[in-house]
């Protein structure tokens, strides 16, 4: 039977002409009397509502299980003691971490995600793998003391660093927008080292606190207080330094874009294998003899503890110097007046600047001031986020959804900067950025808050009348919007 004898005897169905669409779409019924409904194939895993349950979820079980597994060691009251003295060093290395991540903040759930899986997380895996590696030596070996030695020296370091990356990797990975460079790195790396420290501490001071009381010792001489100073006076940032290692590799991989796959696996590999090596050093400095732990203090973690804060404060003005660079260009085309990069470029002039709209709009009422330092403060925000995606479009080229993030940032600029340019400017003056013979005039009315917002950017500030500010610098490979 030939094909065109198939097809006649198949039966005509008829279709939807295109000049009787609107009376068909008129009689569909609404959605609640709909009788087939689209098939929701993975919407819950998509779900972030569903993800952010699930990560809470088992940051929580293995809250518990930790909880309980260090009340069992050290006991109820060296459980409380512990955690009291533990907790004390917490709130200064975070706050040294948020202060180090200033110029472009990131979301406080990124960092307390990270906070939760160092001290849950990863102490659980690093509790359970560990006491499995001792016993396992203890009895190959036959020698506990040995065991005990082998495993916080060899096994320890890459089970912790192992554990403490992963929430590193995770953010990375989920989170990109918000990983940018070095600093970001720093700041998360950091912030799940304290974690970790915080519960290794709970135990190492539990542990101590109990042993006293079977010894019958206190005050300076007892336990409790050689482990306290050893621990929280002397080495507060030996986590953090091992782990800020992974950051840094991280950080670095994450400005070189996605372009270079190499880096991306090698940076964070070896940043993870050098915080290995360096808590293996500091596992192992009692096997150099009674001083070894003084000698390694002093001539390793020390000065390695000086190079990484240089770092870091040099990542954070890297990161300053960025805005100097990239926002020119925007207030050639209008967009911000010519003194604002040069105060968005200073923490100082950031500052003073909040402080100054406050000021200007605080009379009569305070509620005005507050709400214009705020407008400031989200106007910097916003200003360093347009910085920083277009350093990343120029390292890593354009990507689909460029423009319209540049635009959605150039129109949160532009609601604000009628309070935000008056106090940048006037900041750029005040602190010798600009250099002029006389300071800018405070705006003649005061800001107010929640007013009506413009529906769409002005058209000379839309188009830039000829200039492209994206091929200034000769750079071709980032199309203007």
């Amino acid at each position: 039977m030939s094909e065109g004898s198939v097809q006649h005897q198949q039966p005509a169905v008829p279709v939807l002409e295109e000049q009787r669409l609107d009376e068909f779409l008129g009689a569909v019924p609404e959605r609640g009397q709909w009788r087939y409904r689209p098939r929701r194939v993975g919407m819950v895993w998509r779900s972030k509502a569903f993800r952010a349950g699930a990560v809470i979820t088992v940051l929580a079980l293995c809250g518990l299980v930790i909880l309980a597994l260090v009340r069992r060691q050290t006991g109820t009251e060296g459980f409380l003691v512990g955690l009291g003295l533990a907790v004390l060093p917490v709130p200064l290395l975070m706050a040294a971490f948020r202060w180090l991540d200033r110029v472009e903040p990131g979301p406080w759930r990124n960092l307390l995600f990270a906070f939760s899986w160092g001290a849950c997380a990863a102490a659980l895996v690093a509790i359970i793998a560990n006491s499995f590696a001792t016993r396992w030596i203890a009895t190959a070996t036959a020698d506990p003391a040995s065991a005990d030695t082998l495993g916080a020296t060899l096994v320890a370091p890459v089970v912790e660093e192992s554990a403490k990356a992963v929430a590193v990797l995770l953010i990375f990975l989920f989170r990109r927008r918000q990983f940018g460079g070095v600093v970001d790195g720093i700041v998360v790396a950091g912030f799940t080292a304290t974690g970790f420290a915080f519960t290794e501490n709970i135990l190492y001071l539990g542990n101590a606190f109990g042993e006293d009381q079977q010894l019958g010792t206190s005050g300076f001489a007892s336990v409790t207080a050689g482990t306290f100073f050893v621990r929280v006076v002397m080495s507060p940032f030996a986590h953090p330094l091992f782990t800020v290692l992974s950051g840094i590799g991280f950080g670095i991989a994450a400005l070189g874009g996605a372009r270079h796959r190499v880096r991306r696996v090698v940076l964070p590999l070896l940043g993870i294998v050098l915080a290995m090596g360096m808590h293996a050093l500091w596992n192992g400095s009692t096997a150099f003899g009674p001083y070894g732990f003084y000698l390694v203090y002093g001539l390793f973690m020390m000065p390695s503890f000086g190079l990484v804060t240089w770092l870091a404060v040099w990542a954070r003005q890297r990161e300053l110097r960025t805005l100097s660079t990239e926002l020119p260009v925007y207030a050639a085309a209008g967009w911000l007046a010519p003194a604002e990069p040069l105060a968005l470029a200073s923490m100082r002039a950031r500052g003073m600047a909040r402080d100054m709209a406050r000021h200007w709009n605080s009379h009569p009422d305070r509620a005005r001031g507050k709400a214009a330092a705020r407008a400031v403060a989200e106007y910097e925000s916003f200003a360093t986020s347009l910085a920083m995606l277009r350093r990343r479009a120029r390292h890593d080229g354009a990507g689909p959804d460029f423009a319209p993030r540049e635009q959605e940032l150039l129109h949160h600029l532009w609601q604000r900067r009628e309070i935000a340019g008056p106090a940048l400017t006037y900041a750029a003056h005040a602190t010798g950025r600009l250099r002029t013979h006389r300071l800018p005039v405070p705006p003649p009315r005061p800001y107010a808050p929640g007013g009506p917002a413009p529906q769409q950017l002005p058209a000379p500030h839309r188009h830039y009348g000829g200039y492209n500010p994206y091929l200034d610098d000769g750079d071709r490979r980032t199309p203007p919007v």
